[in-house]
């Protein structure tokens, strides 16, 4: 980055006027990518969460929530069909209104740069959890040509991690044409690819965004019946 140039926001295409002086000149830090007006725009998740899904406790009346389960959470694991198969999600912001147009953006507009704007804290999450084996989950063919890309690999490879790709989407309705219900009763939407081996890996799917987590437990599953000792799941929003 130029010091004596101001760049733009990738959100809202704004300046960016980074600070003057022999620091900045010779700073190493990471070059910014939105301005200060955008960033505090998103909001992070943080206190108590449900231990599994990552939702907020404080967002949630207490008759929806099981102990350290939400109610959501307490359902799928009180089903045999549905338990211990995600071990964990983290997300990192909830979604509200300005990373809904951020994500619809990236997603639906085919505004790849928008990865970079995540890459940092996406990569400092991954650092912390533990896997080994990092895998977006997939598009169908007809979805990756709309789109262009898949928005989950790029988190991954903007963030410096490699994706696996072992997984196959099988082409089904737009997710956010679903109900609530319809996404939780969806039939399996995914294969795993042949000669895959997943002995002994702790996983981690990688998402856009967590709502029902039925797409997240529709690959776990696969993945631990495949031979995957773990399977954990990072998405952007809640």
């Amino acid at each position: 980055m130029n010091p004596f140039r101001p760049d733009f926001c990738l959100i809202c295409n704004g300046s960016i006027l980074p600070a003057i002086g022999w620091r900045a000149i010779f700073s190493t830090e990471k070059e910014q990518v939105i301005c200060t007006n955008c960033a505090g725009k998103f909001e992070k998740i943080e206190g108590d969460t449900c231990r599994i899904c990552c939702r907020p406790f404080r967002l949630v009346d207490d008759k929806f929530r099981d102990k350290d389960l939400c109610h959501d959470c307490f359902r799928w694991e009180e089903n045999p069909e549905w338990q211990n198969f995600l071990m964990k999600n983290d997300s990192l912001f909830l979604y509200n209104d300005f990373l809904k147009e951020v994500i619809a953006k990236y997603k639906f507009r085919g505004d790849y740069l928008l990865a970079k704007v995540f890459a940092e804290t996406f990569k400092e999450k991954l650092t912390q959890m533990v896997g080994d084996t990092f895998v977006p989950i997939p598009l169908s063919k007809e979805r990756l040509y709309e789109r262009g890309f898949n928005q989950a690999a790029a988190l991954l490879i903007e963030s410096g991690f490699t994706p696996k790709d072992i997984l196959t989407r099988i082409h089904s309705e737009k997710q956010s044409k679903k109900s609530r219900d319809e996404r939780i009763h969806l039939p399996q939407v995914f294969k795993v690819d042949s000669g895959i081996y997943l002995e002994g890996k702790r996983v981690v799917l990688i998402d856009d965004i967590y709502t029902t987590g039925s797409t997240l437990r529709h690959a776990a599953k696969l993945l631990k019946k495949a031979g995957a000792t773990s399977v954990q799941s990072l998405t952007l929003a809640r």
